[in-house]
């Protein structure tokens, strides 16, 4: 069995507080016959005027370091390029093993106004830097937000142009299970295929008002869980070649 990208003692060297969450990943990843797959893996992270409390109370940043344990299995250089967005594309940074430690809370320090919710911008962002790596590798995008988009039509129109990509988008909601936000996400996971998309690229879960609540074995069973079966399908389509 081909082993992990980064093996634990790497890990164990250049991110120690990293070392339980890269064990509980790759838990999961064998659960999900994942085990010694290769992903690389995107972080977008939504940074509109309501999720400021989750940036104080480091929910984004426990977010993001669990988002790098998982990587570490997935991705040879385990790097991973994280989007800030909120009316627009705020930046484009890159989070790694050395140096993890409050460094998204810093990136989000520096950026200045939170805005609205476009969840195009951000999704066009991903496509371009993943056109752009020039990678034929399958991409696991984990997409943290609090709130439906401000331009709905625009999110699902991104959505079916990027079912024809590598690409696999795990949207993370945050905040009050019950809102009606998040009706429009329940409703991006299950557009119909293949009418409006080729195969199902988008799966969604709710990590609820204290996200780092959410015990770390079932946020990564979440993460990880549709990943498989549209990987099946992509292949199948001859989306995925790697």
């Amino acid at each position: 069995m081909t082993s992990s990208a980064i093996s634990l003692r790497k890990v164990e060297e250049s991110a120690p507080a990293l070392v339980n969450l890269y064990k509980s990943a790759g838990i999961s990843l064998r659960k999900h016959g994942m085990e010694g797959g290769r992903a690389a893996v995107y972080l977008v992270l939504d940074y509109s005027g309501s999720m400021r409390p989750y940036y104080q109370d480091g929910s984004v940043q426990a977010l993001a370091d669990r988002v790098l344990g998982l990587s570490a299995h997935l991705d040879d250089d385990a790097r991973v390029p994280v989007v800030f967005f909120s009316t627009e594309v705020d930046a484009v940074e890159e989070i790694s093993l050395p140096g993890h430690e409050g460094r998204v809370t810093e990136i989000a320090s520096r950026l200045g106004h939170m805005g609205k919710t476009a969840y195009h911008a951000a999704m066009d962002a991903v496509i371009d830097h993943y056109l752009d790596s020039g990678s034929t590798t399958p991409a696991l995008v984990v997409f943290q937000t609090d709130g439906g988009p401000i331009n709905k039509l625009a999110a699902e129109k991104y959505l079916c142009k990027a079912a024809r990509l590598p690409l696999f988008w795990q949207f993370v909601g945050f905040g009050n299970t019950r809102s009606t936000q998040f009706d429009f996400l329940r409703r991006l996971d299950e557009l119909p295929v293949p009418a409006k998309r080729p195969v199902d690229n988008a799966g969604y879960f709710h990590a609820g008002q204290d996200p780092r609540a959410v015990p770390d074995g079932e946020l990564y069973d979440r993460l990880v869980g549709e990943f498989p079966a549209w990987l099946a399908a992509a292949r199948r389509a001859g989306i995925v070649r790697a």
